[in-house]
Order: structure tokens, then C-alpha cells, then sequence
């Protein structure tokens, strides 16, 4: 597999950063998850049923350990496990890394290969670094909570952990981009290496920062006149048609077709093709004028018929479409399931659970999730003494002085 070369230890904690770490699992790497001895918070987080779901699925295809980094044996075996690994993912604040001397100059220093990722809400610099946060506070500060909801609703989080996710996404790309720079080693590094190989490199990634990007279209309209865009609901403030639109059998549609030629052809399959030469509706500036008027029509249009009838009148036009699904019917998607987008597991406790399979998909080596997250220490013995040649006296003294 492309990855099964590199060596990750996942010092994480929650849900967000340990999914940086899974990423490089689901294509091959050893990923090593290290945990307190008192077990992580997030095998806590459990259903209706007492199954940590959560932790299962994000810290899937990891060996699990235990280990106390704040004792000094803890520490220093910490230490004999980094200067075999390729990458370190955490989540620890400015104060926690200096303490932990996890910080990049100590890294640097005593491992100078390995890459480490950091990612927290804020950022380990910044008046903000020290302050807690999540996903959910980056949604907010980043002025995405502001832009959704009804334009006479409250400002409206997101259901699912957008701004954790989108933070592990960035993680990942840092990550990627740390060992490429590794091992593949820029002109000008390696000039300021005095011609040495590359060293690695520490990332700091703040879950604020992909969502700045993804809001970067907004922040240039706003800095340029100074307006604020305000909620819209399920439209673009910048372009018509875009919408969610009900249906006769009590489902719902998504249509979008912001392109005048797009326009168009949702015009002719509601049965006005003479609207593309309204003034109204020629052009996107005027569609988004008239906003209210064009969804009446398309809206009227598809009230009136079944959500498979809508459906199939759009795609064949070329307009873009879809049912709005509900989970239920994501998981029996029969598109899904022939990409073989969601994968089934044991879940460890008698069940199976549906799970995103690992993307982006390849044809060759493809990502696979061999197991779901394991138990408390599953692997001390794998690890310590396998991987690491640790002897059983090592080990039993460890777990007396209450190190694994």
C-alpha cells in the first residue's frame, strides 16, 4: 500500500486530530495510538447501546497503547518510540507542548526526521492560542455560523463537526506536505541544511484556517464594500436558481443551475423556455434580483410531481439534482454501494457498522479498513515488545510504577 512504509504515533486525544492519524492507516501506515492509562475521554462518548461509535470509527486500523507521557519513564519511552516514527499527530496547546517537550525546536532537536502535525482550534501563536476551542467555536469566529440559517432565523451550527473535519483535512494535507518535503528535499532546504538531507518539520494547524478558505469568496465581497451578506437559507446570494424545493410525495429536491445556459434548460424542462429572454431571467445578476419570482415557478413546477419524476426530468436535461436523502437512504444508495463508497465492519460488540470507506479511491493499493478502534491497551505487548524489543522486565515494571 502507497503509505505502508511510514510509522505514525497518534498522541491525540478526542475526535478530531486522531482522524489525521487514520488517514494514513486506511493506506497502509503502522499507526500507533497512544492513550493515558486512564483510557481517552472519547471511549466515553457511547450510544444508546454503550458503544463508543465515535472512538471506534476514528481511531480505526490503529495498534492501541497505553502510555503516561508525564512521568519521565513515560517520557522516555515516548522518546525511543519517535526516533522510529515518521510522523506525530497531536493536539496540544503552545503551554502542553512545552511541557510535554513536544515543542518543534526539542523535536527538532532530538528527532530530527520526524514530522509533526499539531492541530488545534487557534493555533499555537496568536492572543487566541491558549484559549479552548473545537470545531464548532471555529464555525462560529469564522463568520460561517452568521451565513446560515433562514434570513429571519438565528445564526445555525452545523449538525455534523465541519470545522473538526475540515481541520483534519488540512492535517492531512500538512502532513503529506511535511514528509514530501522530507524526503524529497527543496533546493533551497537543502542549501540551508548545508547541503544535508532535509529535516523534518513541525505544522501547526488551526481548525479556523480551512474555513477561512472555504468562506474566501465572502471575506472579498464583505472587505471590498463593507456589506455584510447576511443568511440566505438554502440560495446563494450570488446565484439563481439554487435551492431546496419540496415534492408531491413528501420529499424534498436540491436543484442548482447558476450558468445562464443552465438557467435555461431548468426553464424549458418546467415547460417556459420563452423565460430564458425575460429580463428577469436572462442573465444571473437579474435571476438573483428576481429570486423570489424564479423559485415560485420552478418550485410550483416540482410541488406538483413525485421526487423520482423530478429527479429523472432534470438529469435528462442536464440540470443538476438530487433527492434529499436521508441517512437511511445514503446508506442504501445503490451509486454508493457500487463505488463502494461505505464500507460494513464488526463493530466488536455482536453488530456491524456502515462507515465511509477510505478515499480518495485508488485503482491500484487501494485504502482498506482492516478493524474498527480496539481496546485499552490491546497492543502494549505488540508494540513495546515486538516493535520495540522491550524485555518482560521493562514491561512489568512500567505497569507498576503506572507508566503503560
Amino acid at each position: 500500500m502507497p503509505l505502508s512504509h511510514l510509522t505514525v504515533v497518534d498522541l491525540a486525544t478526542l475526535a478530531a486530530a486522531p482522524q489525521i492519524a487514520a488517514f494514513f492507516g486506511d493506506f497502509g501506515a503502522r499507526v500507533i495510538k497512544i492513550e493515558h492509562p486512564r483510557g481517552d475521554s472519547l471511549r466515553k462518548l457511547v450510544d444508546g447501546r454503550g458503544v463508543p461509535l465515535t472512538w471506534k470509527v476514528v481511531n480505526r486500523n490503529k495498534q492501541h497503547v497505553t502510555l503516561d507521557v508525564t512521568k519521565p519513564g513515560g517520557r522516555a519511552l515516548l522518546d525511543r518510540m519517535l526516533a522510529r516514527a515518521d510522523l506525530l499527530v497531536c493536539n496540544l496547546a503552545r503551554d502542553r507542548l512545552a511541557r510535554f517537550g513536544l515543542d518543534r525546536v526539542t523535536l527538532a532537536a532530538a528527532h530530527p526526521r520526524l514530522v509533526v502535525v499539531n492541530l488545534t482550534a487557534h493555533g499555537t501563536d496568536g492572543p487566541w492560542a491558549e484559549r479552548p476551542g473545537s470545531g464548532t467555536l471555529a464555525e462560529a469566529m469564522t463568520g460561517l455560523a452568521a451565513l446560515t440559517g433562514e434570513p429571519d432565523g438565528p445564526p445555525t451550527l452545523s449538525p455534523v463537526g465541519l470545522g473538526d473535519y475540515m481541520g483534519v483535512l488540512q492535517g492531512i494535507v500538512a502532513a503529506l506536505l511535511g514528509l514530501y518535503a522530507r524526503d524529497a528535499g527543496s533546493p533551497s532546504r537543502t542549501r540551508a541544511a548545508g547541503g544535508q538531507a532535509p529535516h523534518g518539520e513541525s505544522l501547526d494547524v488551526a481548525m479556523y484556517e480551512p474555513l477561512l478558505g472555504l468562506l474566501s469568496l465572502r471575506l472579498a465581497q464583505t472587505s471590498r464594500d463593507g456589506t455584510e451578506p447576511g443568511r440566505h437559507g438554502n440560495r446563494f446570494p450570488t446565484m439563481a436558481p439554487r435551492n431546496a424545493y419540496p415534492t408531491a410525495d413528501g420529499g424534498w429536491v436540491a436543484v442548482t443551475a447558476g450558468t445562464d445556459d443552465l438557467a435555461a434548460r431548468a426553464l424549458a424542462v418546467i415547460g417556459r423556455p420563452e423565460l430564458r429572454d425575460d429580463p428577469r431571467f436572462r442573465d444571473n445578476l437579474s435571476r438573483v434580483a428576481h429570486a423570489d419570482e424564479l423559485d415560485a415557478l420552478l418550485g410550483g413546477w416540482i410541488a406538483a410531481r413525485g421526487t423520482s419524476d423530478v429527479v429523472t426530468a432534470f438529469n435528462a436535461a442536464g440540470v443538476s439534482v438530487a433527492s434529499i436523502d436521508r441517512l437511511g437512504d445514503v446508506l442504501a444508495n445503490p451509486h454508493f454501494r457500487a463505488r463502494r463508497s461505505l464500507v460494513e465492519l464488526p463493530d466488536g460488540e455482536g453488530g456491524t457498522l456502515a462507515i465511509a470507506a477510505p478515499s480518495p479511491r485508488r485503482d491500484a493499493d487501494p485504502g482498506r479498513i482492516d478493524h474498527l478502534g480496539g481496546a485499552l491497551g490491546a497492543d502494549n505487548e505488540l508494540v513495546y515488545r515486538d516493535w520495540l524489543g522491550c524485555d518482560a522486565g521493562e514491561l512489568a515494571r512500567w505497569r507498576r510504577d503506572g507508566v503503560v
